[in-house]
């Protein structure tokens, strides 16, 4: 039996003394990988905290986190990290993914009128039969975008979604004008924002903005694993668990400077000053333990329904979304 204290835990030694990974390989699917809301996984990757928990780690990235989600569903990536949400749309179809760390307390995405467009559209109501860019379709930016259109009682068809990536895609799709509005994440919106190219409508980049935007608490990016890998590896499940809380730990006292230090240049768009400002933007919502909250998870449900007709909150066990198991002291043994 394995105990679950954090000492022991973030000790190599105490890995090789019996809790090697079921797996030393792991195919993580991302989507995005160099947007700030996966922070936390660069940093585990670029301090070598994989390699202390006994991993060899290989992504495998994709335009956005629903393209990542379908490696994982379709079994050629072990684990996935995206958007909590995606725990519960895939409940609702039958099958038990689950999240087992969390990244982030905000999504980081912002809603902004691109171009010509800052004039015109001023709520979401002027943004009916225009071309809105998510990072692809199903993604936690088009959760975003539905929720945004719905509050106004807009349906989805609306608008017109194209699936322009997160990074150089989605600056490619404004510079060619193959958008109207943008539904996008750091640092690309503050590229934009600074280049006077988008004025932004809503906001998911701060706890307010979050809380606002999705009427309370909310789960941004997680680890994401089926129910079956959970309960077969869970000796891999908790080395990798615990790199991604160790990164979390590191970036809560690191400066800016030294974080930016730490992140390979094709991902800071040219423009080191201008990463560092987009950081300084989300850090607050980085979480702090990796641990995963019901309130957030409530409101979770609560958005999906309430922007997806055909979703049944009754029918959602939530409990069976996420577990705690992974992280830290709360999971008590590993068997």
């Amino acid at each position: 039996m394995i105990t679950g204290g954090l000492a022991a835990f973030f000790n190599p030694l105490a890995i090789a003394a019996g809790a090697m990974p079921e797996m030393r390989r792991v195919t993580l699917a991302i989507g995005g990988k160099t947007g700030l809301h996966y922070l936390p996984l660069t940093i585990a990757e670029q301090l070598g905290y994989f390699e202390d928990a006994g991993l060899e780690l290989m992504t495998s990235d994709f335009a956005g986190g629903a393209r990542a989600l379908e490696a994982v569903v379709g079994q050629s990536a072990d684990l996935a990290i995206g958007s909590y949400s995606y725990c519960i749309e895939m409940q609702a179809k039958g099958q038990r993914l689950l999240a087992f760390a969390l990244l982030g307390r905000t999504t980081q995405i912002a809603i902004a009128a691109i171009g010509e467009y800052q004039a015109r559209v001023r709520s979401a109501l002027d943004l009916k039969g225009l071309r809105v860019g998510v990072s692809a379709p199903g993604s936690a930016t088009h959760v975003a975008l539905n929720l945004y259109l719905a509050k106004v009682g807009l349906p989805s068809s609306a608008v017109s979604v194209i699936g322009v990536g997160t990074g150089a895609g989605a600056l490619a799709a404004v510079r060619n004008r193959e958008i109207d509005v943008l539904c996008g994440l750091e640092p690309v919106m503050t590229m934009l924002e600074t280049h006077g190219q988008a004025r932004v409508l809503a906001d998911a980049r701060t706890l307010a903005g979050t809380a606002e935007l999705y009427g309370g608490p909310y789960l941004g990016a997680a680890l994401l694993a089926p129910s079956g890998f959970l309960e077969n590896k869970p000796h891999t499940a908790r080395a990798f668990a615990t790199a991604i809380v160790r990164a979390l730990g590191w970036l809560r006292t690191a400066s800016e400077d030294e974080i930016v230090s730490r992140i390979p240049q094709s991902y800071l768009l040219g423009d080191a000053a201008l990463y560092r400002t987009a950081l300084s933007r989300v850090r607050e919502g980085y979480s702090t333990d990796g641990f995963i909250g019901k309130a957030g998870s409530q409101t979770a449900l609560r958005v999906l329904a309430f922007s997806n007709p055909a979703l049944d909150p009754a029918q959602i066990r939530l409990e069976d979304t996420y577990t705690n198991r992974f992280v830290g002291d709360s999971g008590g043994a590993l068997e």
